[in-house]
């Protein structure tokens, strides 16, 4: 049914016509019946302001007197829910590019968990161990970021830390076009659960985990500090540098 100003009585966000109501009573009933006086304030069909003042079930009655309870409006999303996304990767090691995600991630959830796969068929630079040492060092300036270790698949460690979102970091087409594959897949495995792609700076756009292992021995450590944070450069040096 519509109201005099074009809106619907169970349209979210906008306010029935005040002629709707019994002409010269200032009077509302609610779904037990009772009647209670209330005073209606003047204001836009388009404010929430007086829609919020009335009780929840109330009921308005339309120009055949007859008493019509306002639908409620299931909420999906509670307030009181928490955001969390999961942002999974090897970060082997963890690159400016990487620690450029997460900070930008972090703006944008509650919480933030970082996921350091572990893969024991790969051979790895560092330990998952000490990947996640690495990581919780150079975001300790973050107060909403988690590190965590995972084996198996993105999607079940996602389900296992409560989330519904991947973040997933895109440099170039050609990583867009492996992480789209991974993406249906991971539709396939757990349809609730969603990717959001974020893309890299262009200044990171070139940064990999695998060109700081070609540059490591040959850069000097203000060359590399354009690539890793400066904060696990020895780290670095003690795994790549010639002995």
């Amino acid at each position: 049914m519509k109201n005099s100003g074009g809106g619907h009585l169970n349209s979210p966000g906008l306010i029935p016509n005040f002629s709707l109501v019994a002409a010269t009573s200032n009077l509302w009933s609610n779904a037990s019946g009772e009647t209670h006086s209330v005073r209606l304030r003047r204001s836009s069909p388009f404010s929430n302001s007086s829609y919020n003042s009335f009780p929840r079930n109330y009921m308005f009655r339309d120009k055949s007197s007859h008493w019509k309870q306002q639908p409620e409006i299931p909420n999906r999303y509670p307030q009181t829910m928490s955001r969390c996304a999961v942002y999974t990767g090897s970060f082997d090691p963890i690159t400016l590019g990487h620690l450029n995600v997460i900070e930008r991630s972090s703006r944008l959830v509650d919480e933030l968990i970082v996921g350091v796969g572990r893969n024991i068929d790969k051979q790895s630079m560092f330990s998952a161990e000490e990947r996640v040492e690495l990581i919780e060092r150079t975001t300790s300036h973050l107060s909403n970021i988690t590190v965590k270790m995972f084996a198996g698949l993105a999607v079940h460690f996602v389900r296992e830390c409560d989330a519904r979102v991947i973040i997933r970091g895109v440099r170039s087409l050609t990583d867009m076009e492996t992480e789209f594959t991974m993406t249906l897949a991971n539709r396939k495995l757990d349809p609730d659960v969603e990717t959001v792609f974020l893309m890299a700076d262009d200044e990171f756009s070139h940064v990999s985990s695998s060109l700081i292992k070609q540059i490591t021995p040959l850069a000097g450590d203000k060359e590399l500090s354009r690539f890793v944070p400066a904060a696990i450069l020895s780290d670095l040096r003690a795994k790549l540098s010639p002995s």
